[in-house]
């Protein structure tokens, strides 16, 4: 039996199409719940990024690609913040190289070089508006939970291997890729999250489409992608729906006799 579900949300949840949960999902999550099954929100998101869960119901969130985890009241279970040293590495690579960034604490938003068009293209393709931003400089006097790269998958081997060693990339976007610290993923996350609730690995599912997806799909006891999901995240699951509009986590519930 099957009692903690753990959703994405871009492309999961949430429809790119209309930037909002379906109406189907929304019955699906509230119908699960009252079977006695716990649903936690794992999402490559920042904290300060998520804005469309509207309506949904929730029982914890595994957040920043892992790297901050919350029980159903908001209090932390686990954080991990990136090296010190990287976060020093990259300032210098920034201080000759323009590059958009972004960087992450718990309770803010540093930015550096943020006005260029990628930037503005990425952040309304996920509806998300950013607030005034502190100089990426500053952040040395904070705990940097992620960094949000505008560099491409051919640059990211160097990046990650010369500037932060100590970190992983997490790209499911072409224009960018989530970094975080090493040891941390969404699968990670899911580990974090049944311990402390006291559930076993045996009784998680997984549901997801983008490629920082592939942990979570490929930890849980079952994984499913949406059928919006790239072939490669597909053939890390164990079952594909369909698509995020097309009543996609509806069917699959219903499918596993989870609803």
């Amino acid at each position: 039996m099957y009692k903690a579900l753990f959703f994405d949300i871009d492309g999961t949840l949430v429809s790119f199409t209309t930037h909002a949960v379906p109406e189907s999902t929304l019955q699906a999550i509230h119908q699960a719940r009252l079977n006695g099954v716990k649903v936690f929100i794992c999402t490559g998101r920042p904290l300060q990024f998520i804005n469309n869960l509207q309506g949904v119901e929730y029982d914890g969130m595994v957040c920043a690609t892992g790297s901050l985890c919350l029980d159903d009241e908001g209090n932390t279970i686990f954080q991990k913040s990136i090296a010190k040293e990287d976060v020093e590495r990259l300032l210098t690579l920034l201080s000759t190289n323009p590059i958009p960034f972004l960087a992450i604490s718990k309770q803010h938003i540093y930015g550096f070089n943020t006005h260029q068009p990628v930037v503005s293209e990425v952040m309304a393709s996920l509806n998300v508006q950013l607030p005034t931003l502190l100089p990426i400089e500053e952040t040395t006097h904070d705990d940097i939970l992620q960094l949000i790269g505008f560099f491409t998958a051919e640059e990211e081997t160097r990046m990650m291997n010369e500037i932060l060693p100590h970190c992983v990339a997490a790209r499911w976007h072409p224009s960018f890729s989530d970094v975080i610290s090493s040891g941390v993923g969404k699968d990670a996350g899911i580990d974090h999250i049944i311990r402390h609730y006291g559930i076993d690995l045996s009784e998680t599912v997984g549901i997801g489409d983008g490629g920082n997806d592939i942990p979570m799909l490929r930890h849980a006891a079952l994984g499913i992608a949406m059928d919006n999901a790239s072939d490669v995240v597909k053939s890390h699951a164990n079952y594909i729906t369909t698509h995020v509009d097309d009543n996609g986590i509806y069917n699959a519930l219903r499918h596993f006799h989870i609803i």
